[in-house]
């Protein structure tokens, strides 16, 4: 019977077999990896045929009385995320043919509560934002154009980082973007993100060193492609430049407050849902709670009746 270790490898080659992106992999097996991590010495399991449906409700239960770094109890998504690597490794397991039966029906998600969207900035916010970057200087410039890009089209930090030069159509206002499961969709570009990135194609990124070696769009010093980590190092830095709480603002409040703008302002649901390249109009759910939260304050606000209780209270 092979090794729960080396048939986490065996798993991940299948994965990648389906074309699945780097960062997904990398996600799925750390995660798959933390429960072998704990089944071993807790309960001396190193084979499939001697996982029991006990231990994955022991797991659940350990993952529940974990915290961050910060000391706060891990939130639903990032449990389920954990649970879901779980899941995926054991119907592999079952599907060829290293366990009886597939445990991973054992494994229930915890229910997610219908929150609205956090780490979400206001337009005055962004501009403010982007008019303390210096894009008198090569790399503020560049920096400017990423933010600019991922304000106006709304895409993940991983699409904006597997961009290519070849994937941009400044003219035209369009950006070919590779997606989740690779899959492929056109975003439309804003003007104002258009014209930051013409004139960074044009006069930055030509002159950069490693310019002709690499074809992503977003170099890094030295010329190598930009990454996570110094993409959310960058966003940092501007926001505590503008005042805001740097540790709150990440790539992903871009997309989130590209989103709320855009439901805000009345667009169609399903337009919204083919720019951010989601599957479903349900992941939508949480933003449309936003109308009627606004709805509200202009009713208070407006009402003459809300304006009397003002009145009378003052």
């Amino acid at each position: 019977m092979k090794l729960l270790r080396d048939l986490l490898d065996d798993f991940i080659d299948y994965r990648r077999g389906l074309r699945f992106s780097p960062d997904y992999l990398y996600a799925l097996r750390r995660r798959a990896t933390l429960f072998l991590d704990w089944l071993e010495p807790v309960h001396m399991v190193t084979t499939p045929d001697r996982i029991r449906t006990e231990h994955l409700e022991g797991y659940t239960k350990s993952l529940s009385t974990q915290c961050t770094c910060k000391g706060l109890p891990l939130k639903p998504a990032s449990l389920n995320n954990k649970l879901y690597a779980v899941g995926a490794l054991l119907k592999y397991l079952h599907a060829h043919g290293f366990t009886v039966r597939d445990l991973s029906a054992a494994i229930e998600p915890l229910k997610m509560p219908s929150m609205l969207p956090t780490s979400v900035l206001n337009h005055r916010k962004v501009k403010k934002m982007l008019r303390k970057i210096d894009i008198t200087t090569s790399a503020g410039y560049m920096e400017r154009t990423i933010i600019e890009v991922l304000y106006s089209c709304g895409i993940r930090a991983g699409e904006l980082l597997r961009l290519r030069v070849g994937d941009v159509d400044a003219d035209a206002g369009l950006l070919r973007v590779l997606g989740k499961g690779r899959k492929e969709r056109m975003v439309p570009i804003g003007r104002t993100a258009s014209r930051y990135l013409r004139t960074y194609l044009v006069a930055i990124r030509s002159l950069m060193p490693g310019s002709h070696q690499y074809d992503s769009l977003f170099l890094h010093r030295g010329g190598k492609p930009y990454t996570r980590v110094p993409l959310r190092n960058m966003i940092h830095k501007h926001a505590a430049a503008a005042g805001l709480d740097a540790e709150k603002v990440t790539p992903h409040t871009f997309r989130r407050t590209c989103t709320t703008e855009l439901v805000r302002s009345n667009a169609n649901l399903y337009h919204i849902k083919e720019l951010l390249g989601h599957e479903s109009l349900s992941t939508l759910k949480p933003y449309t709670k936003l109308t009627i939260l606004d709805l509200q304050k202009t009713h208070a606000k407006c009402h003459p009746r809300e304006l009397d209780e003002k009145r009378e209270r003052g």
